[in-house]
């Protein structure tokens, strides 16, 4: 059987085989989940919202070992896997008030009443990332469950123990067996089977845009339901007018945490030309104060890179100082480290502009005005996230408005919130997650008239 070995990206050293599914094995498990499925979704809705309770309440005390997992597979530091598992019992605990609010409705009609029912689509896919394995997780099962749906998911190869340890969490807090499974493997394998199978009602993808665009063309074939968050390009727009010295002192946390293997990182610096110079002054002291070192330390800010591959994808796009203003710095030695990355690129079309680097590299771009900064942060394929700094609130509210993008925000960098929706435009995805509405998401609505002629 084919397997993954697991390599610590802090010291590059092999501390674990993870066993591959094969395709026999999804079909075994989505036979499961269609069992499991039908009699979730029978129970009451105060049932079904107990358990997801119940299973936040175990998650919650699991926090520890959930971090110190994602600590040596993913080189999260340690302050920051916390706060994922954290989430993950959060988002839990969000979804376990959905189950007794699936409202449908009731419309006006001639010669009788109609209603609609919100019902589960039955068996979802999740397919999740190696960046934030946790917490995009959670994203996906946490509301699919909420919402009377069973749940296979995949982990990416590279860091499944999260999700592995998730599955089993579920089991002891008193999930049903079948209802939520784990099913490491390749995508080619795993994942492509979730396309394919026709009891799979629904994809949840979270990864790359190329094969976001795989998927969601696989899931055609079978009018499959789809969800996408896939990559990102966001810009970090600073006018003049702004709080210099805070947008300066929080820029570096808005694209190097997590090393810049986030698609929600501000990789583009977008300054007014006026103060991109005194910008500058005031960022390098905050780059270099970027903490990067031992994901245990509980002093780290910013740990290593995934894996040697991610590391050298990410290396390419520097390969000399010449587009480099300035840098942070990062221990040497074994490990996948890579320093904080500030970039000065001659042309807007340059690919360090342009590509999704994912990793710890900024640009920094000077814009004229207004027009030029909404034209220029609008200038990407991708649309998922963003900030403006500004004071001047009719400006900030005429730039979100012109931006295209799902996720914006005005003189801070927060991008996710559990309770309000998420997901980007263009080239980024396609649906929302999270918010109020993410469980109903995972339903089809169901007309019923009924005549009292």
């Amino acid at each position: 059987m084919a397997s993954t070995t697991l390599i610590n990206p802090a010291d590059e050293t092999a501390f674990e085989t993870v066993e591959h599914t094969t395709v026999e094995g999804v079909d075994d498990a989505v036979a499961r989940a269609v069992v499991a499925q039908r009699a979730w979704a029978a129970l009451a809705p105060a049932a079904r919202a107990h358990a997801l309770r119940e299973f936040a309440r175990v998650v919650d005390g699991a926090i520890e070992e959930l971090a110190a997992l994602e600590v040596v597979n993913s080189g999260h530091p340690i302050t920051q896997a916390r706060w994922e598992a954290g989430h993950v019992r959060d988002v839990l605990n969000y979804y376990a008030a959905a189950p007794e609010r699936m409202i449908g409705k009731q419309i006006p009609v001639a010669g009788g009443i109609d209603v609609t029912f919100l019902e589960p689509l039955g068996v979802v896919g999740v397919i999740v990332p190696w960046n934030c394995p946790m917490t995009i997780a959670s994203w996906g099962f946490a509301p699919a469950l909420a919402a009377g749906n069973a749940v296979v998911l995949k982990p990416a190869e590279w860091t499944p123990l999260t999700a592995m340890r998730l599955g089993e969490l579920g089991l002891e807090a008193g999930l049903p067996e079948g209802l939520f499974q784990v099913l490491p493997g390749r995508g080619s394998v795993v994942g492509e089977r979730f396309v394919t199978h026709e009891q799979v009602r629904k994809i949840v993808f979270t990864g790359s845009t190329e094969v976001g665009k795989q998927v969601m063309a696989g899931c055609s074939a079978q009018v499959k339901a789809v969800t996408l968050e896939l990559g990102g390009k966001s810009a970090n727009v600073v006018f003049a007018d702004s709080d210099l010295e805070k947008a300066a002192a929080t820029a570096p946390y808005a694209v190097f945490e997590n090393a810049g293997q986030d698609c929600c990182a501000r990789s583009r610096i977008l300054v007014e030309r006026s103060v991109l110079d005194r910008f500058l002054e005031l960022l390098e002291p905050a780059v270099k104060g970027v903490r990067v070192g031992a994901p245990g330390d509980p002093e780290t800010e910013m740990g290593p890179l995934v894996s040697k591959t991610h590391f050298d994808s990410v290396s390419s796009y520097v390969p000399d100082d010449s587009q480099v203003a300035f840098r942070g710095s990062a221990p040497s030695g074994a490990g996948f480290w890579f320093a904080p990355t500030v970039l000065l690129p001659q042309s807007r079309t340059d690919r360090v502009v342009v590509d999704e680097i994912f990793g710890p590299v900024v640009s920094v771009l000077p814009f004229d005005d207004e027009a030029d900064a909404v034209a220029l942060a609008n200038d990407s394929v991708y649309g998922l996230s963003g900030s403006i700094w500004t004071r001047d609130i009719g400006r900030a509210i005429r730039v979100a408005r012109g931006v295209e993008s799902g996720n914006l925000s005005v003189n801070s960098h927060s991008s996710v919130r559990y309770s309000t929706p998420f997901g980007g435009f263009k080239q980024s995805g396609l649906g929302r997650e999270l918010g109020p509405d993410a469980a109903s998401a995972f339903t089809e609505t169901k007309n019923v008239f009924i005549s009292t002629e």
